[in-house]
């Protein structure tokens, strides 16, 4: 089993056995960017606005000039014509306000130096606006809840700087940390909705919430660590839950969970980079979910910011790339620049074996209740 093999050190994680195919990946990107002509344009243009920011994010992670290479001014005007005079923000041009295109939104003006430009007073009134009595968000006008609205509110808030900076709130904080709390199940995982199946992207919004909440003390560790540990495939890769394939998107959705929680160390982080470099496109660049598939902008951004969560980067000729921080999905040096904080969990000084078999081990100290 994958998961309960010793992690492998950070020497080995660092140590390209495969290319690194940096020049392609950023002509890929650049390609996908400008290609409005292409089928898988027209069909995800509703969507526009998530993938300009993976796109974007994506470029910077590759320690490339964004606001240059790819039409930073252009980008800016595009993502101001797209928010509706409530605040909020569409997919694309015409499209309606979402939370998860408004966060995306507030993402690529932050990366372009361009937050300024928004009505961002309007497009907090607008996230506020979505939350409901139980703590919860909707998604947009029609009322659909999923725990990933409660992370899309409380990341745009902040980088907003209106979550902790009004009096009163914007929005009931303690209400929406028990709404995300109340999605937690047996096995330490968390759903879209209370009593829903733990999944990994829904894991990543809930304790990504509780992070910027500075709630991770609700978070059983040990128990969800655990469980993210059990995604990992015999290919190295991880899948979203039980009996799924590895995919990956899951190299960011599992991986940057287990960061904050400080327990990355729980999984084979050479088999995962190994799995991620796998599924590269040599020929024209970008990353798939899987080996032999064709590339995609979302799964070229989960393997770029996979690998850079593993510190893959570090100590080869990619040296020198910005990090990508594991609760807001920007590079660090841009967090640490918007003053965004959100709490981290140090790293876990016992491996997932270690703590395996003192479980086991307290288990069979216990006495048996009695009859």
């Amino acid at each position: 089993m994958a998961a309960l093999s010793e992690s492998a050190s950070p020497e080995a994680a660092a140590s390209p056995e495969a290319v690194f195919h940096d020049e392609k990946h950023a002509s890929y990107l650049v390609a996908v960017s400008k290609n409005t002509e292409a089928i898988e344009f027209v069909l995800t243009e509703y969507m526009r606005m998530s993938g300009v920011y993976w796109g974007l994010t994506a470029m910077a992670l590759l320690g490339r000039d964004v606001h240059k290479e790819m039409d930073g001014d252009a980008v800016v005007a595009w993502v101001l014509r797209c928010q509706h005079p409530c605040g909020g923000f569409g997919g694309g041009e015409g499209h309606d306000p979402h939370l998860l295109y408004t966060l995306s939104a507030l993402q690529i003006l932050a990366l372009l130096g361009a937050l300024d430009k928004c009505d961002g007073a309007k497009a907090a009134a607008y996230v506020a606006a979505l939350q409901q009595g139980d703590g919860s968000f909707h998604g947009d006008e029609w009322g659909e809840v999923d725990t990933r609205f409660s992370y899309c509110a409380l990341s745009s808030l902040a980088i907003l700087g209106e979550l902790w900076n009004r009096s009163p709130p914007l929005i009931d904080v303690a209400k929406a940390v028990d709404f995300v709390d109340r999605c937690r199940n047996f096995d330490g995982g968390y759903g879209a909705v209370p009593g829903a199946e733990s999944h990994a992207g829904q894991i990543f919004c809930c304790v990504g919430a509780l992070a910027i909440a500075k709630r991770l003390d609700l978070v059983d560790g040990t128990l969800l660590g655990w469980w993210l540990a059990e995604r990992q495939c015999d290919s190295g890769g991880l899948n979203g839950r039980p009996e799924k394939q590895a995919d990956v998107c899951y190299s960011w959705w599992i991986l940057s969970s287990l960061t904050i929680l400080g327990r990355s160390h729980w999984i084979d982080e050479a088999k995962l980079a190994a799995f991620i470099l796998e599924c590269q496109e040599g020929d024209g660049g970008g990353v798939a979910d899987r080996p032999g598939n064709m590339a995609d902008v979302f799964h070229t951004f989960f393997g770029i910011g996979g690998l850079s969560l593993l510190s893959w980067f570090d100590g080869t000729a990619y040296a020198g790339r910005p990090a990508i921080d594991p609760v807001f999905a920007l590079p660090a040096p841009l967090v640490a620049e918007l003053g965004l904080e959100a709490s981290v969990c140090p790293r876990a000084t016992a491996s997932l074996l270690e703590t395996w078999a003192r479980a086991r081990d307290e288990a069979k100290a216990t006495p048996p209740p009695s009859p």
